[in-house]
């Protein structure tokens, strides 16, 4: 998630030769193994009854390094505004190196730290669609690479009996054994959406679908810096078929800022009940998300009052006051077949409120497929296909017609419709440890604008994992 208005640097296309410098500093940093790019348990087996306490290995060290590049041809708009996608041939790049470094303290307890380096720009400054395509581009960017810290977190499992389940050692996860039962425990630097609003099918963008809207439920304005982290803890409390979570999570100092508030004063309280299920010997999973962002946040319709009043452009940084915004996500993921899955999001939030941490939706559906590579002899390879549908509130458009800017829209003037969101991609596994995907995102109504549109979006992803 990016906006370069944030950061006052000019965007511009990468360098060839810093995209190379970063594929052989990736080369050069062989060092582990990991299975995935993720946050928490993966690759879990179960095994007998036991009263276990996690056990495993000591510490762990993984790379990831991730390049997109995507690309739209020229398309119709008769107008633009300050945050409207360029309507001209475009393309621009991504790329980003991360260090997962993880030390085990006790039995039940670790801590991780992710170093990363990062470089590029998304498309159009990553302006012009509230589902934005590229969940590798942030609001921030940056022609040279520069370093941060998105995660730095210490994770405790408290075992509460129940079957042993072995998990293998990858990105933030140290392989082990831990009791199917269980509370866990994290608290520092992170993603709300690490913990919250996963899915098996669509919710990695280095390595499944790419559009915000796709990988996330849209209408929920998780609590993030500029870069997509924040401040808080989360508690999981695990047994037999569900999960219940809940945390609390620091907002960033103003919408869309790159600075997260120091007093903790803007803040994001958000739960979410997990209920797992097998339909016809096939594993699902049905997620119900709630949260309250509590801010300083502007009302579309008091930022158009002083507007009619001023003789202005509407502004919804003129009006923040200490305001709650609400919302609600629903998330479905359902195994078809050994190498088939569906996914169905549908989510919802107070459109009366300016949007604060991720995107202007206020109400969002999608779904897709996943089909693994097995029918046609490539078992490591993927093909995705998904949809979504995206919406505003009635306030909300009303501001944008008006000429009012957001996070990441803001045409000038609008002809509203439905953004809909149309994405495919193909992952091949070249070897063991390198994807290269291709993907394609047809896009109507851009930022809600019949104005303007439909739009081609072609992109390469190539990723790498250690």
């Amino acid at each position: 998630m990016k906006n370069n208005k944030d950061a006052g640097i000019p965007a511009q296309r990468n360098s060839g030769y810093r995209r190379v410098a970063f594929l052989l500093l990736v080369l050069g940093l062989q060092t582990s193994f990991a299975q995935a790019d993720g946050f928490g348990p993966q690759n879990v087996q179960t095994g007998q009854n036991s009263d276990v306490q996690p056990t495993g290995e000591t510490w762990g060290l993984h790379v990831q390094f991730t390049n997109v590049s995507q690309m739209h041809p020229a398309f119709s708009a008769p107008y633009s505004g300050q945050n409207s996608m360029n309507p001209a041939a475009s393309n621009n790049e991504t790329s980003d190196i991360t260090l997962f470094a993880g030390l085990r303290l006790s039995d039940d307890s670790e801590v991780w730290i992710n170093p990363e380096i990062d470089q590029g720009f998304g498309l159009s400054n990553t302006l012009g669609m509230a589902g934005f395509p590229s969940g590798e581009a942030y609001k921030v960017g940056a022609n040279a690479p520069y370093q941060r810290l998105p995660r730095f977190f210490y994770r405790k499992t408290i075992s509460l009996g129940g079957e042993t389940q072995q998990v293998e050692s990858s990105a933030n996860q140290l392989a082990g054994t831990f009791s199917a039962n269980n509370i866990i425990l994290t608290l520092g630097k992170y993603s709300v959406v690490d913990v919250f609003d996963t899915n098996t099918y669509a919710h990695d963008p280095r390595a499944d679908f790419m559009n915000w809207a796709v990988v996330e439920s849209g209408a929920f304005d998780y609590a993030a810096d500029a870069w997509g982290y924040t401040y808080g803890t989360s508690v999981e409390w695990t047994q037999s078929w569900w999960t219940l979570r809940g945390g609390l999570f620091d907002l960033s100092k103003t919408p869309n800022s790159t600075k997260l508030d120091p007093t903790f004063s803007q803040y994001e309280v958000v739960g979410e009940l997990e209920e797992r299920h097998q339909l016809f010997g096939h594993a699902g999973k049905l997620k119900l998300l709630g949260f309250v962002n509590r801010g300083n946040m502007g009302s579309y319709g008091d930022a158009l009052q002083l507007a009619r009043q001023t003789n202005s452009v509407p502004d919804t940084a003129l009006v923040r006051r200490g305001s709650y915004r609400p919302g609600i996500a629903l998330n479905l993921e359902q195994e078809l077949a050994s190498d088939l899955g569906a996914f169905v999001r549908a989510s919802y939030n107070d459109g009366a409120m300016e949007a604060f941490d991720f995107t202007e939706i206020n109400r969002s559906l999608s779904g897709g497929i996943s089909l693994k590579g097995n029918r046609w002899g490539r078992p490591g390879d993927t093909f995705g296909l998904a949809a979504v549908a995206n919406g505003l509130s009635g306030a909300a458009r009303d501001y944008f017609a008006a000429g009012g800017m957001g996070i990441l829209i803001g045409d000038g003037r609008l002809s509203y419709g439905l953004e809909k969101i149309m994405e495919t991609y193909y992952s091949l596994r070249a070897s063991d440890h390198v994807f290269v995907t291709l993907d394609y995102q047809y896009v109507v109504n851009p930022a809600y604008n019949r104005d303007r549109g439909p739009v081609d979006i072609y992109g390469m992803r190539l990723h790498l994992e250690y």
